[in-house]
């Protein structure tokens, strides 16, 4: 596979002659990777597994004796997860943080028995469900992932690649965004520095967003 703005075509053949077929998509421990670049692709897949454990749970989150609290419950621990796998590596722009939205809300809705007709604001259903928000959860993903690695030695070969400065120039137009960017971005919200990272129990409680109702 290749990724870039062109399509290139590759003729490239295994030890014993044999030529690789040239794809546009592929899966690698779980995470989707397509030829485009971006995050659009992965994101979409993690939705299809989250809706796929859903149906899995909906016995339990349809029956009206069970309690509201712990169907949340299951959501933050049995389907949020799934949703956000692999997402500390992901880049995120707004078309896939809306995504994400929009899928935690109609989860959201449906543990309380509610739709768009009843008009609550996403803001209320999640303070009185007690749930954070997953935008937030996927940064704190990534800044975790981010602090992980910039502990590791300069010789580590994920530092060296992290900290790497590509030369050249970007194309015209707008570029997609980097995963480092994005990074800066999230550290730029939550007020921290690369160097506060150094310190793990003070990073992990800064960059930690809570779900309300589980403290």
């Amino acid at each position: 596979m290749v990724s870039g703005r062109n399509r290139t075509k590759l003729n490239i053949k295994d030890k014993e002659g044999r030529e690789l077929n040239q794809v546009d998509q592929f899966k690698y421990l779980g995470v989707t990777f397509s030829e485009e670049g971006g995050s659009e692709t992965a994101v979409g897949e993690r939705v299809k597994a989250a809706w796929q454990k859903w149906r899995e749970l909906r016995p339990v989150i349809a029956d009206k004796k069970i309690p509201t609290k712990l169907k949340t419950k299951l959501y933050t621990i049995g389907v949020r997860p799934v949703v956000l796998y692999g997402a500390e590596c992901w880049t995120t722009e707004v078309k896939e943080e809306n995504i994400l939205e929009k899928t935690e809300m109609r989860m959201l809705r449906r543990i309380k028995g509610m739709t768009l007709i009843d008009k609550m604001k996403s803001e209320d259903i999640r303070k009185e469900l007690g749930v954070g928000s997953i935008k937030s959860k996927a940064r704190e993903s990534r800044l975790r992932w981010f602090g992980h690695v910039h502990r590791r030695e300069q010789e580590s070969n994920l530092r060296q690649v992290m900290d790497m400065k590509v030369s050249g120039r970007r194309p015209r137009g707008r570029p997609r965004g980097r995963w480092r960017d994005l990074v800066d971005r999230d550290m730029r919200e939550l007020r921290v520095v690369p160097e506060d990272a150094d310190d793990r129990v003070f990073w992990r409680r800064r960059i930690r967003t809570a779900d309300p109702s589980l403290g």
